[in-house]
C-alpha cells in the first residue's frame, strides 16, 4: 500500500480582493512547501491564490470541481475532479483532506466549515471564521500551517 502525502483542504470566497489573495497565496505555498497536497474547489479567488501559491512552491494541486467539464478549472490545478454536484461538492472538498483551512469566505466556506466539524475533522480558520466554536484560530498563513501541522502530528498518535 502506498503511503499518500498529507492533504490540506484550502477553503474560501470564490470571489476576493487583492489582500485575502495574498494570504492565500502565501498559504499555499506553505503547505506545498511542507510536501503536503492542496486541496480546494479548483475555482477562483481565494481557490486560485491558494493553487497559485502551491505551484510556486513546487506542490500538487487538486480541484474539486462543481460541474462536469474538466477544464473548468484554474491554471493552477494538477488534478481536476469533476463532481456535476455544484454546491453539493463542499462536501468531497472537505473529505478529500485531512485539515481544513478557511480564508474569509461566504456561506459556501460556512457551509464547508460546518461539514468538516460535524465530519470530526479539525478547521483552522484565518479571518472571518477564526471565532467559531471548535475552530482553531490562526492570525497567518504561518500561524495556520503551524496548526496545520500540530493537528496532523496528534492524529498519528
Amino acid at each position: 500500500m502506498t503511503t499518500l502525502p498529507w492533504r490540506i483542504s484550502v477553503i474560501g470566497a470564490g470571489q476576493c480582493g487583492p489582500d485575502t489573495a495574498a494570504v492565500a497565496e502565501r498559504l499555499g505555498g506553505l503547505i506545498t512547501g511542507r510536501g503536503w497536497w492542496l486541496v480546494c474547489g479548483g475555482l477562483s479567488g481565494v481557490m486560485l491564490a491558494a493553487c497559485r501559491g502551491a505551484k510556486a512552491a513546487g506542490g500538487l494541486t487538486m480541484g474539486i470541481l462543481p460541474g462536469l467539464d474538466m477544464t473548468a478549472g484554474n491554471q493552477f490545478v494538477d488534478i481536476p475532479v469533476v463532481t456535476g454536484l455544484g454546491h453539493m461538492r463542499n462536501y468531497l472538498v472537505v473529505r478529500n483532506g485531512h485539515v481544513c483551512v478557511a480564508v474569509a469566505g461566504g456561506a459556501g466556506t460556512l457551509s464547508e466549515i460546518a461539514l468538516a466539524l460535524k465530519s470530526e475533522m479539525p478547521v483552522v480558520a484565518i479571518g472571518r471564521y477564526a471565532d467559531l466554536a471548535g475552530v482553531h484560530r490562526a492570525d497567518s498563513p504561518e500561524q495556520a500551517v503551524e496548526t496545520a501541522a500540530a493537528l496532523l502530528e496528534s492524529a498519528k498518535n
